[in-house]
């Protein structure tokens, strides 16, 4: 197969999303939240466990400690308690604790609207910030790469495969190929796409709308 050019893939990566954008329209945040904060709070917990595990989580938590005022002043050990379902629960648990601490310390109470403020905060790097700001603040300046996104990217080829395994690298050859009007649908998109199509055990290749658009499908073919 010849070596694609930039503008092919350019133009290939736009039409993923202007299928997915038919497909599924604009898709809402899948963790549960009222605010900024407590949004912030339930993406750090959503590392490695699936949303709706969060989301048990996040009622009984936030009944407790709703703000970051309350939060500064739990005993991490008391969070971690109520949220041992989750997985590294503990770890979690201090950096929510502490991020609330600095969010009433450094910036008065309201999560910082900035992504390198937000990334100064503990257990805050580059993909939950880029959430906080695009579903809490409305402000898109990069696209959340999780696994289900840097899975697709991969499939399709948008990124080389020497960046598989670095979500920040695949991020940024993403944010390359695409035009800023497609980064805030990404995420949300692309992880339904993922659930209900390009699973990560058993791709549904057959059903699949970007079919023709995807190498990985081509070569498997």
């Amino acid at each position: 197969m010849p070596r694609e050019t930039n503008a092919a893939k350019r133009e290939r990566a736009v039409e993923v999303c202007e299928r997915l954008n038919r497909r599924y329209g604009p898709v809402e945040c899948f963790l549960d939240h009222e605010n900024p904060f407590r949004l912030l709070i339930a993406v750090l917990l959503s590392a490695q466990t699936t949303d709706a595990q969060v989301n048990k989580v996040t009622p009984k938590l936030f009944a407790q400690w709703p703000t970051p005022e309350a939060m500064a002043g739990a005993s991490v050990a008391d969070v971690a308690d109520t949220i041992k379902s989750l997985g590294f629960y503990k770890s979690k648990a201090k950096h929510a604790v502490e991020a609330a601490q600095m969010i009433v310390a450094d910036y008065g109470g309201e999560v910082p609207a900035d992504m390198k403020e937000l990334v100064k905060l503990p257990g805050v790097g580059r993909k939950t910030a880029n959430i906080v700001l695009n579903v809490g603040y409305g402000i898109v300046e990069g696209i959340a790469v999780d696994t289900h996104v840097n899975r697709i990217a991969h499939r399709l080829m948008l990124s080389p495969k020497t960046h598989a395994k670095e979500p920040l690298k695949t991020e940024q050859d993403l944010l390359k190929i695409l035009p800023h009007e497609y980064w805030e649908s990404v995420n949300h998109q692309w992880i339904t796409f993922g659930r209900e199509i390009c699973d990560a055990r058993k791709p549904k290749c057959d059903e699949c709308p970007l079919a023709d658009l995807c190498p990985s499908v081509r070569v498997a073919g």
